[in-house]
């Protein structure tokens, strides 16, 4: 697979000057002096690197993700769609219609209207700029909000004592927003605690403080593997992050450094969170110790690393009877993921649920602990949310009880609040506006259903949170129940590894997944030459027929 990209890519606002360039290094056949177009490498020999992380002028206001093709994702599947019998309900025609379909879910114990939920945001730009959007959107959708890691060590106004946080305005903020529309029994808040995190005392505070019920451990996320990173504006504002332990680069102290700032050579310094190094024992004494300082649930979540540490990650999360384990798969990215990792490190989506499944195949055959699982990494839509549950099917239901998201749900708070403020300005595209009208209250298709549920409180709903609502039950929670309800499986665990099929060789291989040219083979012969009349003989076939034909009509 040709790199074409390997010196021109959208992420890093870089080009090339030919088209047919070198497929190896992605650079034009001729590269000549007299060329005002910046490529990586030209780039790169300017402003060094700021071209490994996405498009810096957008930070705060974007989010970014890998471009490369994988040879393998959720595409490389079929959903098989059924006719005979229906699960999860009567299989009568006036009871079985698709928003009969029950989508509801717990993951972790924790119930949520929609199986979606989203994923940890926490010190980046685009989090914070966003957050009454994505806090009480999640809320009003009866789903889980995850604050990421670094809020409070980020906070300039948090208290500080001993080497503990003893206040966090702006942690405290992210809790009450989820809170201010939060019915109290679907979904719920999360706060995420990585390395820096766990030194300043964020899950104790947070636990003791705030009431928070979940905490979650962050081993990493598949955009990156080296620690959570942010740009810093504010030259006295980096200098009291390296202070409070973070590693800034360039470093903010360095006379020479503050010269070139004020300088204007370059406009933001880098926040780099360390690493952890997770052992097994300590990984369960540490759970073990949350649950004493009050946690009423214990996720964790994890990144896509290497095939040992995948099997790793699996054992300590049943080990220590986690709660929720999330694990996210290469590719996207929320804020400041360098460009070269998301392109080249870390497992993909789909590769990584395969591993995961062999993974729990041997855990539920050794009678282990396994705990609900979410998957993260590039989901965008309904066809993708069933095809991981189905892949995650072993025999009793899916294991992947839910789906996180990042990079979608703030998409759907950016565009929400944008166009709502092209509308105060009298400014929306013309063609949108001809068809869907000016009026935010009519072109946000859900406002009449949020207005008939809150009544005049509607107005006090972000806009930004109307948007992720409609993404998330208007389309992908309908989207998802006419999926089912073609499959005739009326309630999430219904959904069955059956119900999928692979459309490429790579697929089927790579996940057990038979091609769609041999599911059921040798089942239709026995099918059409069955004596028994209309029905299928079911006590005629082998045992392995039966199963298969029992699980798609009873």
């Amino acid at each position: 697979m040709s790199d074409v990209y390997a010196n021109s890519r959208s992420t890093t606002d870089t080009a090339v000057r030919k088209k047919d360039v070198n497929p190896t290094s992605g650079m034009c056949p001729i590269c000549i002096k007299d060329c005002k177009i910046l490529c990586e490498v030209g780039k790169s020999a300017l402003r060094g690197r700021e071209v490994l992380y996405p498009d810096t002028e957008a930070f705060g206001h974007s989010t970014a993700s890998s471009n490369k093709d994988y040879g393998l994702d959720w595409s490389d599947f079929q959903i098989l769609t059924d006719v005979m019998g229906a699960r999860g309900i009567e299989p009568d025609p006036d009871k079985a219609t698709f928003p009969a379909v029950d989508i509801r879910t717990k993951a972790g114990g924790v119930p949520l209207e929609v199986p979606v939920f989203t994923a940890g945001l926490g010190s980046t730009a685009v989090a914070k700029n966003y957050w009454d959007g994505l806090a009480v959107g999640a809320a009003i959708s009866g789903s889980m909000q995850v604050i990421g890691e670094n809020v409070c060590g980020m906070d300039m106004d948090a208290v500080i004592t001993n080497g503990k946080v003893t206040k966090s305005p702006d942690l405290d903020y992210r809790v009450k927003k989820y809170r201010e529309f939060w019915d109290g029994k679907h979904g719920d808040i999360v706060v995420q605690t990585n390395v820096e995190d766990q030194r300043l005392g964020t899950d104790v505070y947070a636990l003791s403080r705030l009431e928070v019920n979940v905490i979650e451990r962050k081993w990493g996320q598949g955009a990156k593997a080296i620690g959570g990173e942010v740009r810093i504006y504010d030259l006295k504002k980096a200098i009291e992050l390296k202070k409070r332990g973070y590693v800034v680069i360039p470093d903010p102290e360095d006379p020479a450094v503050q010269k070139a700032f004020k300088d204007g050579a370059f406009k933001t310094f880098e926040r780099h969170s360390r690493v952890g190094f997770p052992q097994f024992e300590g990984f369960v004494e540490d759970v073990e110790w949350l649950r004493d300082q009050g946690a009423k649930k214990v996720f964790l979540k994890t990144g896509a690393y290497r095939p040992a540490a995948t099997a790793f990650t699996l054992k300590c999360a049943s080990a220590a009877h986690v709660d929720l384990l999330t694990i996210d798969g290469a590719g996207g990215g929320t804020g400041m993921s360098p460009v070269p990792m998301m392109n080249d490190c870390s497992t993909p989506t789909v590769y990584l649920e395969a591993q995961v499944m062999n993974c729990v195949r041997i855990m539920k055959e050794n009678g282990m602990y396994v705990p609900d699982i979410a998957f993260a990494g590039g989901f965008v839509n309904e066809t993708q949310i069933f095809k991981s549950m189905a892949m995650s099917d072993l025999g009793t239901g899916p294991t992947v009880k839910a789906i996180a998201m990042a990079r979608a749900p703030i998409t759907a708070v950016m565009k929400s609040t944008y166009f709502n403020e092209l509308a105060k300005k009298n400014d929306l595209p013309a063609g949108f506006a001809k068809a869907y009208t000016s009026d935010p209250t009519k072109f946000m298709i859900a406002y009449s259903d949020l207005e008939k549920k809150y009544g005049d409180d509607v107005k006090k709903i972000p806009v930004g949170a109307i948007g992720l609502y409609t993404y998330w039950h208007d389309r992908i929670a309908v989207g998802l129940q006419q999926l089912m309800a073609g499959c005739r499986k009326f309630k999430l665990e219904c959904i069955s590894r059956n119900d999928i099929a692979s459309i490429s060789e790579r697929a089927a291989r790579v996940t057990g997944i038979p091609m769609i040219s041999d599911v059921e083979s040798d089942l239709m012969s026995r099918i059409l030459l069955d004596g028994s009349g209309g029905d299928v003989n079911v006590k005629s076939m082998s045992k392995k027929e039966q199963v298969a034909i029992k699980s798609r009509i009873q």
